[in-house]
Order: structure tokens, then C-alpha cells, then sequence
């Protein structure tokens, strides 16, 4: 299994993200990913990459075939798509629920099965916590591809990472959970968020 880096997963884990939440849009121009990568919501760490970072992450990724440019060479504008997993080319496979735990750990890190179930509801929705557990058991059997870290001092409930890049010695201290309102203005942002990004490729595509 390839290790990673941080850029990598950030890039991998947008491309999964936009390929089940907003599929209109995918495969991704160079723009609407620099986006991606750099939103404000749904994202842990916050990053501010240019053009050329995420541009040399994609030669990296490409080179290893976890991505590639299904608009040609000669195309005005490339459109990039994952080959990460659930392809002819690779031999990861995941189910759905598997694939949104997978894309929320590449975007956001450690994470409980409880913050889990509330993140991924955009990608995949989970009836309860038990089918969370269920799905974190199944890729900790499979790969293993998720790991449980150990339960921080205070805390009731122990959060998972993934294998794919390098494992957390230690986890931070977990910020104080939002407020119903900041909930639904979190919410709002990532909606209008994957608008700008409809739009935006609307007209790319209009322009090419």
C-alpha cells in the first residue's frame, strides 16, 4: 500500500469527495481542485495551495497512476479523475460506506465513529453508530486501511486514522463542538461552496 503525503490526501480526498457529492462536475478542471482543496469547510487542516502546489501534487500522482487527465493532452482544459480505488486499474475496493470513512479521514484526519457519521452524511448516509463500527471494522480486517487510535485522557470515544499516509503519534485536543447555528451555517458554506464549483465548470466548459 503507497504512502501519502499530506498534499496527496488532501488531493485524493477531493477528488473522491466531489466524484460522490457533486458527480455534474467530475472529473475536476485544475481550478474547481484548487478549490476543492482549499475550502474552508470540511476541511482539517485549513490549506491555501497555489496553482502550481496542486498542479506538481497531480505530476507526482499521475506518475504513480492514482490520477490522470481523462480530457487528452490536446484538450483546452484538463479534467482530472482519481484512479485511487474502486477502479479496473487498481486493486482497492470499497463500499460505499467504506469509501465515505475513507474520503472524510484523507480530508479531515482522526475522527470518532460518532463525528463520522455526521460528516459523511453528504457522501453516504449511516442509520446509526453501529453501521459506522461496522464499516471501521471491515477496513481495519481488510487492509488493514484504518487504524484505532489510543483513547485521549477524558475522552469517551477512541478515533480512527488511515493507513495511506504517515499515523499520528498523538492526537490534539478536540475543539468544542459547534452550536446548532454554527452547525447549519458550516452546513450552508459547503453548500454554496459545491454551487460556486457547479457554476464555475458550467462555464469552463461554456468558454472551452
Amino acid at each position: 500500500m503507497e504512502k501519502l503525503s499530506a498534499l496527496e490526501q488532501r488531493v485524493i480526498g477531493c477528488l473522491i469527495e466531489k466524484q460522490v457529492s457533486t458527480p455534474d462536475v467530475y472529473p475536476l478542471t485544475l481550478n474547481s481542485l484548487i478549490n476543492a482543496c482549499n475550502q474552508k469547510s470540511n476541511r482539517d487542516p485549513v490549506m491555501s495551495l497555489s496553482e502550481g502546489e496542486v498542479q506538481s501534487v497531480l505530476n507526482n500522482l499521475g506518475a504513480r497512476r492514482l490520477v490522470n487527465n481523462v480530457a487528452g493532452f490536446n484538450a483546452r482544459a484538463a479534467k482530472y479523475q482519481h484512479r485511487f480505488c474502486n477502479t479496473e486499474f487498481g486493486e482497492l475496493h470499497f463500499n460505499d460506506g467504506e469509501l465515505a470513512i475513507i474520503c472524510e479521514l484523507l480530508l479531515r484526519g482522526p475522527q470518532t465513529p460518532g463525528e463520522l457519521r455526521s460528516r459523511c452524511a453528504r457522501l453516504h448516509a449511516f442509520g446509526d453508530v453501529g453501521e459506522v463500527d461496522a464499516c471501521l471494522t471491515s477496513l481495519m480486517e481488510k487492509g488493514p486501511f484504518v487504524v484505532k487510535l489510543e483513547r485521549q485522557p477524558g475522552k469517551r470515544e477512541s478515533r480512527y486514522a488511515h493507513l495511506f499516509g504517515d499515523v499520528p503519534v498523538s492526537e490534539p485536543v478536540a475543539a468544542a463542538p459547534a452550536s446548532g447555528r454554527e452547525a447549519e451555517l458550516l452546513a450552508r458554506i459547503a453548500e454554496l461552496e459545491a454551487e460556486v464549483m457547479r457554476l464555475q465548470q458550467r462555464l469552463e466548459r461554456y468558454e472551452s
